[in-house]
This record gives C-alpha cells, sequence and structure tokens, in this order.
C-alpha cells in the first residue's frame, strides 16, 4: 500500500517535471552535472543557516524559513538527475555512485547548517535531535546499499530520503512564516508547568525530534527485513549447493556402477577444457575426486591421531579444496557427507577397512598398508584389475542440472601387484 502511494506520487511528478527535464537535456546538462548543482545548492542551505546563527537574533525566524525553500528547490534537483539520466538515455553505474555519495554530502552538510543554528541560539536539546536525525538518515541510506551490494533489495521504511527533504523543507518554511505573524519569541504556557510548551522554534524542531524517531526506526526495519531476505538467499545458496553435490555424487556413483558393469578400456581423448590441479602438500592422502565444471576437489585424507594411528571409528576425512575460491580447504556440508560425497567405513580387523561411497553402497573399497611402501593406500577392483587409488575424474559437457550429459568416468592409479605401473581406465558412459 505505502510502495503503491509512493509510486504513484512519484509518477505524478514526473509528469509535472518532465518537460523541464527535457528542457535540461537540450541545453546540455548531464546527470552528473544536475547532481552537482544539488549539492551547491545544499551547500547553500547550510550558509543560509550559518549566516542565520551569526547575524540574527533567537526571536528571527526568517533565516530558518529561506534555507527550508531552499531545501526544497535543492532537493528538486535530487529527482531531476535520475530522470535527466532515464530520458536522456545517460544513465551509467558510475552515474549511480557519484549520486548516491553527493547525495550523502548533502545531506550532511544542510544537517551541519542546520545543529550549527541550533546551537548557536541555544537549542541545545533540539540540536541533538538533530544530530540523532542526520544519524538515522546516513544508517537509512548506508542499509539500503550494503543490503543491495550483498544482492537484497531494501527498499521499505517512512522516513525515505523524498520524505525527510519534504519535512525539513516544508517545516521550515512554515516556522519561517509563522515568525513573520506571529513573532519568533511566541509561547504557549500550560497552567501547573514551569516553562512553556510550544513556542514558534517548535514548528521546526518538532518535526526534526520526530525524524529522529522514525529514521532510526527505518534503519532498524531495513536491518531487519535485509536479514530475512540474506537468510533466505543463504538457505537456497546451501539447498542448491547441497542439490548440486547430491546429483553430482549421484551422477559419480552411477558412472562408477558403469565402470564395474562394463568392461572397457579407455576410449578417446576428449580432454576437459579447465585444467585441473593437482593437490600437493597433503599429508597423508590417499585419493581425490575431481570433475566438471570447475576445480573444486574433494580430498580423501588418512584420519590419524597425533601418535600417527588410524581412528578406527573414521579412518578416512574427507573434504574439499575450493581451488576457485583460493584454495581453501573445506569441510562437506550435512547433505554432502550423508548422501553424496561422505564415506562409510567398517573396521575389518588387522589395520583393514572396507569404505563405501554413501552414495552409492555397491563400491567396495579396501584401505590398508601396502606391502611394499607399508603405507596406508585405498584398493579397488576396476574392470577386473585391483588397483591402488589416486583419482577419480568425471568428464561432464552440457546437459542440464538435474541430468547432466555425463561423457565418462576416469580412475588413475597403480597397478596393486606392480605399485610403479601406472593405471588409467577410461569408461564411456
Amino acid at each position: 500500500m505505502e510502495k503503491n502511494i509512493r509510486d504513484s506520487l512519484q509518477l505524478g511528478i514526473y509528469k509535472v517535471i518532465n518537460p523541464f527535464v527535457k528542457g535540461l537535456i537540450k541545453i546540455g546538462l548531464t546527470p552528473n552535472a544536475v547532481t552537482t548543482i544539488g549539492l551547491i545548492l545544499n551547500i547553500g542551505v547550510a550558509v543560509i543557516f550559518v549566516l542565520g546563527a551569526e547575524k540574527s537574533n533567537r526571536g528571527d525566524m526568517s533565516y530558518i524559513g529561506w534555507g527550508g525553500a531552499l531545501v526544497l528547490f535543492a532537493g528538486l534537483f535530487d529527482m531531476l538527475d535520475g530522470q535527466v539520466a532515464r530520458l536522456g538515455n545517460m544513465s551509467s553505474k558510475f552515474g549511480a555512485l557519484y549520486d548516491s555519495v553527493l547525495d550523502r554530502y548533502s545531506e550532511m552538510i544542510m544537517f551541519l547548517g542546520i545543529c550549527y543554528y541550533l546551537v548557536a541560539h541555544h537549542y541545545f536539546l533540539s540540536s541533538l535531535f538533530a544530530f540523532i536525525a542526520l544519524i538515522g538518515s546516513m544508517m537509512v541510506s548506508y542499509t539500503r546499499a550494503r543490503a543491495e551490494g550483498l544482492g537484497v533489495e531494501c527498499k521499505g521504511g517512512l522516513m525515505q530520503r523524498p520524505e525527510r527533504v519534504v519535512t525539513i523543507g516544508v517545516f521550515a518554511i512554515a516556522c519561517g512564516i509563522a515568525g513573520h505573524f506571529i513573532g519568533g519569541d511566541y509561547k504557549v504556557y500550560v497552567p501547573g508547568i514551569s516553562f512553556h510548551v510550544f513556542e514558534t522554534m517548535s514548528i521546526f524542531t518538532m518535526p526534526i525530534t520526530i525524524m529522529a524517531l522514525l529514521t532510526n526506526i527505518t534503519a532498524v526495519k531495513r536491518l531487519q527485513d535485509a536479514k530475512k531476505g540474506l537468510e533466505a538467499q543463504e538457505f537456497n545458496e546451501r539447498k542448491g549447493n547441497n542439490r548440486a553435490a547430491l546429483i553430482a555424487g549421484l551422477v559419480l556413483m552411477g558412472s562408477l556402477t558403469g565402470v564395474l558393469s562394463f568392461t572397457a578400456n579407455a576410449q578417446g581423448s576428449d580432454p576437459s577444457p579447465i585444467t585441473f590441479p593437482t593437490p600437493k602438500d597433503i599429508s597423508n592422502q590417499l585419493f581425490y575426486l575431481q570433475r566438471d565444471p570447475n576445480t573444486n576437489t574433494i580430498i580423501c585424507q588418512l584420519n590419524v591421531d597425533k601418535h600417527g594411528e588410524v581412528n578406527k571409528e573414521q579412518p578416512v576425512n574427507v573434504f574439499w579444496i575450493r581451488y576457485g575460491d583460493k584454495g581453501e580447504k573445506k569441510e562437506l556440508s550435512y547433505i554432502q557427507r550423508k548422501f553424496a560425497y561422505g564415506i562409510i567405513s567398517k573396521n575389518l580387523g588387522n589395520g583393514q577397512f572396507e569404505l563405501r561411497f554413501t552414495s552409492h553402497k555397491k563400491l567396495p573399497m579396501y584401505l590398508n598398508k601396502s606391502g611394499t611402501d607399508k603405507k596406508y593406500h585405498v584398493f579397488a577392483t576396476i574392470n577386473n584389475k585391483k588397483m591402488q587409488l589416486e583419482r577419480i575424474f568425471l568428464r561432464i559437457e552440457g546437459g542440464t542440472f538435474w541430468f547432466p550429459n555425463v561423457k565418462y568416468v576416469e580412475i588413475k592409479g597403480f597397478d596393486a601387484s606392480e605399485p610403479s605401473k601406472v593405471l588409467v581406465e577410461r569408461i564411456k558412459v
């Protein structure tokens, strides 16, 4: 409802100012030039308030009225720059940034003049509220900018920039007019209260006090809305990542089933267009798994304690090396562990373990010490050949998210009976 009213008012204002905007475009004014004019006018606002502080007395409201008029005129240019960009087809990313930065300068300079005036004429409490309103105004804008920088729309609230400009401008003019007709020293007293409850200056300072409250409420409300949006975004990302992991795991294991079901030799070259790194300097690495469409790698590592003994409950530690994220190590998520890349182990005694992927329990692998180097390795029988596993690679080219086009699975390792002999089995799927 609020958004519809705002949009309707904005469209109505645009219809009124569009002829003027077209005139600005014809004389060659750019959006950045219009934005700069708005900043200069707001500097003029501050100058008027500073002059009022230095040259007028406490009861003279004329400077406030003229300052308010210039606030509204400067605010008009805040709307004009966007329309000049749209109608003149001159929109740019830097222009949007320039507009945002100069708007913040304009608002802070305007509040500087207001606070200076209020302090100079001894409206200390009102100057405090004006400063709080400045803080709230900055946080309303910053919260939106930061949220949108993180990919979440954040435009709600009662005290956005147009409302702030109109509130200050209109009530400043009203204060100046009232000062002319009823005098700047007009006060209202209530019987039984020793101080006045209203004075001419209140026409200007009370809306600023309300603004101080509403701007900060708006900033907090935007923060709450951004929190909901970011949490939903993170949930969807995790859901997408987990789905991707699940599908990749199922495809991988389905492909490995093909390895066991079809007796085939390496077929063709057809390498991946991606250059995959070879994991290095990983202690107790057993084997690793890679697949298109990125270089992120699953590492299967022997899990030992500080004495070098294998953890019998969990002999294999599985984790990511995200080469796409500067090579950071990252644990598997719950879904990835339980349904895709996690490994189930069974202690067979005498330092031997049976291993199976959680996504496909029909492929047995065995962890035990090699008779050659007396180190732990993982062995599996592939195409009737007992192989010491080193790398599993899944080649994907095209297809869809749910049904990727798997071209082949390549398993690389060493002949268990002759460890110096490299074996590569590429099975077309």
